[in-house]
């Protein structure tokens, strides 16, 4: 009887993976035809986050964000040849500029949250702190936070950064301003073959040491460590980085539930006037860079804007906005904050006479 039971949450869970993926699919192409900016990240996430609002139990298993953050990391190790390297050394004051940037951030955050929401104040740091949503629910954890208000707070976070700078600068007019496309230009099929194993095992290294966001952070690792020294064993195909943005707009969408404007309202509208506040400060500090950095104003912008890695990096790739530097700018940022964050915390908490 248990295995048919088994069997039977087998098959369902199939299908509703199954359905989750054909609305994902069917958003991006709908934003396709719409001429929507990043169509196969945000048509996904968008129908996705609609139907699970809505009530639609859909899933999207973890392996499917995985495979996204995989296809992003290769993608982007490949950008790194040694002229690009170069290239982001020239940028090294401006990238520490915005990690600082970042952490002035939590601290803006923190105190809107404590002024007009009842969370506590290690539940307000963390939900402020830029860095990677899963590592901030983990040191959430850790020390004891609201977890679902952590986790909530970078789902609002991540979703307004994602929808709303491509549209942004779609309205610019700054699409263009870097189109050049470094790295490996032809495909090999033997070497499209060892340049997916070794990076699977970067990314299955980064994981197994708990390092953060391994399934990208990992497979970058390895394909910048072959680019940087002139090994280019193969290019990706032109459709697969369009299947790692529809993985990762699906993964992204399917983190909503009915019940998320209803949980805390409040606690919602403060991050939304955070991350405002949060955008137009970095809009204004790339503007600022500008004057230290020969890098366009937009990829300085993109740099500093608080959304996560994968996401921001595909806005840069898709727009030819100076991906390396983006790149360089938001790795940086989310290794900083990952390590100063619990330290930060532990330090203020003894302050104010608070149990770390």
């Amino acid at each position: 009887m248990s295995l048919r039971r088994g069997g039977i949450v087998g098959q369902n869970m199939l299908w509703r993976v199954l359905g989750g993926l054909a609305l994902a699919l069917a958003g991006a192409l709908l934003a396709v035809w719409a001429h929507i900016p990043l169509p196969w990240m945000l048509g996904a996430l968008l129908v996705t986050a609609a139907t699970r609002i809505a009530g639609l139990g859909t899933a999207c298993p973890r392996p499917a964000r995985n495979a996204g953050q995989w296809v992003i990391g290769t993608s982007l190790g490949l950008y790194f040849t040694p002229q690009v390297i170069g290239h982001i050394g020239s940028n090294a004051g401006p990238i520490i500029v915005g990690m600082l940037f970042a952490l002035g951030l939590a601290f803006m955050g923190t105190a809107i949250l404590r002024r007009y929401t009842d969370v506590d104040f290690k539940t307000a740091w963390f939900s402020s702190a830029i860095g990677g949503a899963s590592e901030m629910a983990n040191l959430a954890e850790r020390h004891g936070a609201r977890i679902d208000r952590v986790a909530t707070a970078h789902s609002v976070r991540v979703l307004m950064v994602v929808v709303a700078v491509p549209f942004i600068f779609q309205w610019w007019g700054v699409a263009g301003l870097d189109p050049t496309v470094p790295g490996p230009k032809v495909i090999h099929v033997w070497g499209l073959a060892a340049l997916v194993a070794l990076t699977c095992v970067g990314g299955a290294a980064f994981m197994k040491l708990r390092l953060p966001n391994p399934w990208v952070l990992g497979p970058m690792s390895v394909a910048m460590i072959l680019t940087a020294n002139g090994i280019e064993l193969s290019a990706l195909p032109d459709y697969v980085p369009k299947i790692g943005q529809l993985l990762i707009g699906w993964s992204l969408g399917d983190r909503y539930r009915p019940d998320f404007f209803r949980a805390a309202p409040r606690f919602i509208a403060a991050v939304a006037s955070f991350t405002v506040a949060a955008l137009a400060l970095a809009f204004g500090l790339g503007a600022l860079l500008s004057l230290w950095s020969a890098a366009p104003i937009p990829t300085l912008i993109l740099g500093t804007t608080p959304g996560g890695i994968a996401e921001m990096a595909i806005t840069a790739k898709v727009l030819q906005l100076g991906v390396p530097v983006v790149t360089a700018f938001h790795v940086t940022r989310m290794v900083f904050v990952v390590i100063v964050t619990g330290p930060i915390y532990a330090f203020m908490a003894r302050r104010q006479g608070l149990k770390p």
